[in-house]
């Protein structure tokens, strides 16, 4: 192997990305043939850096041209090392990018970025064997026409490359792709990273990051005069957030996208209500100043939130008169935990538009930078990118990085160098940016939409900036960071700075900076004077979160079924098409199913579940349930979807009801609690007259996703005004399968119930008075029922529904078909049903107990032979249904009460039941 060859083996071990033809000179091309040639007969045969090029290649062999006279080895040395030097640039130019506005890595070790021994060595010329007398010489550059700026000349001075690239990629703005296996995604964004924006394009977009700034600055400076000791969660330090967002959604707009959902924390969020969607300044101020907003005492809820918690919703007209939907969703103080609730409604809106491509519907998230890299659910919510059921086309995510966690320094909080590591997981590109640099900004704002408009991926740009005052404005943050706040007390704020900057480059005039100053800081004080005296409805402040209101029900509309409907149906979705090769036992599942229905008996859960869906498709509700397994049901009961046992094919039952029905759809999901649930409540947040539910593989599983069943389907209406009839299948009972995958925590759910246990048995003790219902039911008709109820009403309610294990398979659980007829509804108490049990008068013993116990008791009685004792069923244990209870206590008279339940005493219902029971019995008839 000659010198030239040796050498070209020496740089190819090194990490290249891509190398087309173009980049070897003319004089190796024979030799780089037959290397190919003897590659693809043996890969063995040649050494391992061919073999990587020609694997990692993704036009292998069709590189490669014919041999060509000209040039030298030390041609082919020189161009190689410079396309290394590039290649380096590219993908490491970022670690020594001048990012951080405070310039902490220079004095502050335990700040900024998570300091690097040193700059990574190959980004030093020297490291490929050039030396000084080099930086004068001219090089050739033949770099493939995707490469942008750099491959603009055929030649190149060392110096001028070097002094390029590290513009391009070392300054105020860089590029993190290496972890990107995908070519064309690659050579986009070096592209586009390389090539210069359009001088008008960026004179346009300047204007609107200063008008932005402007507004953004001088509202945090207001706030900070009027309200010196309260709460705001200011923006200051990281000003740029709003016109980093503004830009986003204008170039959105001239991408084609129609409607925005953005999740975001409680930083910089008033300045975003305020501002970008427009809530009302005066009611925002009036709430700073005590005021809170007049509610109708006779309605449940209204507890209402802090201001930066409200969601809200706004129209926008852009520049050209097109409008957009750019809508805010309310959160909590869980951070990140907003993130899949507003990908599942950004999930339901294109879904409902008929989005197929999901380029109209665009969800943007904020996170900060402790919480982006801390919460486990960022990288769940992150992993739906490419999952059937949850894909969103992609989500543009900005960090607002203030370099610091409440106290906590970076090397405290995380092990990556930046805080944006988990993006690598999903192939994101990250840009990072110095906040404070408009150009910067314009930049990393388009092409962060555009790649997700492009490659339906998610993008992250990371705005490095700091945060002004503590982690609120009560605290000091000198107690644990003074060097730090040493450094931003000596700064001078981004707007004046930048105002002055853009003065003196006559990009604007003195005069037109302070009357646009002047205008919003008389629009700020008229704002405050109003607020003084402010009175305004809760309807008026409660966010708005959906545009699909409930059909114009009945208070209650019935919830059963005509039967020879109900027979209809089910020889509809339990006839399985013969061409279809369905699994003989499934098959079988099908047609003892269908034979049950016509009969009229032994109808069980899996039946009646279908039933309940399949009515409510045909009337044209949607029907979606997701959580691990439920295709198939994690007691393999459900078999909604079907799978061919010959080839790679479905047949869904319930999609074949009738031609305009609702859609059906069942999706199993990641191993993931917190996030798909949040993912199916923010889902149903978009469309009301839709069934939406979440299957625990078993029912302590909830567990995983308590600080969305804490925050958002607890108390979701009485802190925001948002209602949700989101359904919650929670698989329980004591089967022996140990102490995790026995109970579902009842006891929990009720204990979080707002259900007065002194006002249960009163008239107008009703669902819609409740934070939500938990029922444990016992038969299939019952559970029939409930569900269809949920899209029966002209509110909504949360449905927590202790679903059953063994009752699934139990030949006593069943139903007939009468149990479903139209005059039918949902029991609230099942009073005993065996005729051979004595009068209700002549009964000695009565047990009222809730779910699968009811069966073993039954069982017992009978053992005993002893037809003395009553057992009731209380099926929906909250809201307590104390009036149908008083009227069971007053049927048996002479009957001594007993509550039994398989929970320990310490847990499930008997905590929850015992006071409404005693409320109840004072109040029974002698």
């Amino acid at each position: 192997m000659n010198l030239a060859c040796k050498r070209l083996c020496k740089y190819l071990q090194r990490p290249l990305l891509r190398v087309s033809a173009s980049q070897f000179s003319t004089a190796n091309q024979g030799y780089v043939n037959s290397m190919y040639e003897a590659w693809r007969k043996d890969p063995q045969s040649v050494h391992a850096s061919w073999d990587q090029y020609f694997r990692t290649s993704p036009r292998a062999g069709v590189l490669v041209q014919p041999a060509q006279s000209g040039g030298t080895s030390k041609d082919i040395s020189d161009h190689m090392r410079l396309l290394q030097l590039v290649n380096a640039y590219q993908l490491k130019g970022h670690e020594i990018a001048n990012l951080d506005p405070l310039n902490l890595d220079a004095e502050y070790k335990q700040h900024g970025r998570i300091r690097r021994s040193a700059p990574p060595p190959d980004l030093d010329y020297r490291y490929y064997g050039f030396t000084e007398a080099d930086l004068e010489k001219e090089f050739p550059v033949v770099l493939p026409s995707s490469s942008g700026v750099v491959a603009k000349k055929d030649k190149w001075k060392l110096k001028d490359l070097i002094s390029q690239l590290k513009k391009i990629y070392c300054e105020s703005i860089t590029l993190e792709r290496s972890h990107i296996t995908k070519a064309d995604e690659s050579d986009w964004l070096v592209s586009k990273m390389e090539a210069d924006l359009d001088p008008k394009v960026v004179s346009e977009n300047k204007k609107v990051f200063f008008d932005e700034l402007q507004w953004t600055s001088l509202f945090e400076e207001f706030m900070a005069k009027k309200y010196t000791t309260t709460k705001r969660f200011s923006a200051s330090g990281s000003d740029a957030l709003l016109p980093c967002m503004q830009l986003i959604i204008n170039h959105a707009i001239e991408l084609g996208v129609e409607k925005v959902i953005i999740g975001m924390p409680h930083r910089g969020r008033i300045n975003v209500m305020t501002h970008m969607l427009h809530k009302s300044l005066e009611q925002i101020l009036a709430g700073f100043q005590g005021a809170v907003p007049i509610v109708n005492e006779a309605a449940w809820g209204s507890s209402g939130d802090v201001k930066y918690h409200l969601g809200c919703m706004y129209e926008y007209t852009d520049k050209n008169g097109k409008k957009i939907e750019i809508q805010l969703m309310p959160n909590p103080s869980h951070l990140e935990s907003i993130d899949p609730v507003t990908m599942g409604r950004v999930r339901a809106e294109q879904d409902y538009t008929g989005d197929k491509e999901r380029k109209k519907v665009l969800g943007i998230l904020v996170h900060g930078d402790a919480a982006f890299s801390g919460q486990g659910v960022v990288y769940e919510t992150m992993q739906f990118l490419n999952l059937n059921g949850y894909r969103c086309g992609g989500t543009v995510h900005v960090v607002v990085n203030n370099q610091i966690g409440f106290t906590t320094v970076p090397r405290d909080s995380r092990s990556g160098y930046y805080c944006t590591e988990i993006a690598k997981s999903v192939g994101a590109p990250v840009f990072h940016l110095n906040s404070e640099i408009p150009e910067a900004v314009i930049k990393a704002s388009r092409l962060a939409i555009e790649y997700r408009q492009q490659f339906a991926k998610d993008v992250v740009i990371d705005l490095f900036g700091y945060r002004l005052y503590g982690h609120n404005e009560m605290e000091q943050p000198m107690f644990t960071q003074p060097v730090m706040y040493k450094k931003i007390q000596s700064m001078v704020g981004v707007y004046n700075r930048i105002a002055d900057q853009f003065v003196k480059e006559g990009f604007l005039k003195k005069e037109e900076v302070d009357k646009s100053e002047k205008k919003i800081r008389d629009e700020f004080e008229n704002a405050f004077v109003k607020a003084k005296d402010l009175k305004f409805d809760w309807e008026e402040w409660r966010p708005k979160v959906s545009n699909r209101l409930p059909l114009p029900f009945e208070r209650l509309r019935t919830t059963g079924v005509d039967l020879p409907r109900l027979r209809k149906i089910s020889n509809i979705i339990n006839t399985i098409p013969d061409d279809f090769a369905a699994h003989p036992l499934v098959r079988k599942v099908y047609e003892q199913r269908k034979k049950n229905v016509a009969e009229g008996k032994h109808l069980d859960w899996a039946t009646g579940e279908a039933l309940a869906w399949a009515t409510l498709l045909e009337e044209g509700h949607d029907v979606r349930i997701s959580g691990q397994d439920v295709q198939r049901g994690t007691f393999s009961h459900r078999h909604s979807y079907l799978h061919s046992q010959e080839r790679d094919q479905l047949y869904i039952p319930l999609r074949h009801i009738a031609s305009k029905q609702g859609h059906y759809a069942a999706h199993n999901s990641s191993l993931s609690e917190l996030a798909v649930l949040g993912f199916e409540i923010g889902y149903e947040y978009a469309n009301p007259n839709s069934l939406v539910m979440w299957e625990g593989q078993f029912g302590d599983f909830a567990n995983g996703a308590q600080v969305m069943i804490d925050t958002y389907i607890t108390a979701g209406e009485a802190k925001w005004g948002v209602q949700s009839g989101i359904v919650l299948l929670l698989p329980h009972g004591y089967d022996g399968q140990g102490a995790e995958h026995s109970s579902a925590r009842l006891e929990r759910f009720l204990q979080m119930t707002d259900d007065d246990p002194y006002s249960c048995k009163l008239p107008g003790h009703l669902v819609e008075n409740c934070n939500w219902q938990v029922v444990n039911c016992t038969t299939p008709a019952n559970y029939f029922h409930v569900l269809r109820r949920q899209l029966r009403r002209d509110f909504r309610k949360p449905l927590i529904s202790m679903s059953p294990k063994r009752l699934l398979r139990l030949r006593e659980a069943v139903s007939n078909i009468e149990d479903f007829s139209a005059e039918k509804k949902f029991r609230c108490i099942i009073p005993e049903v065996e005729p051979e049990i004595a009068p209700p008068e002549k009964v000695e013993k009565l047990i009222v107990c809730s779910g699968q116990v009811y069966y073993d008791l039954v069982k017992a009685r009978s053992t005993l032979k002893k037809n003395n004792i009553s057992i009731a069923r209380l099926e929906q244990i909250a809201p307590f249904p104390g009036m149908e209870m008083q009227e069971l206590f007053d049927k048996h008279p002479n009957a001594k009460v007993v509550w039994c339940q398989e929970e320990h005493l310490n847990m499930g219902a008997w905590d929850f039941v015992r006071p409404r029971a005693n409320v109840v019995l004072l109040s029974c008839q002698p």
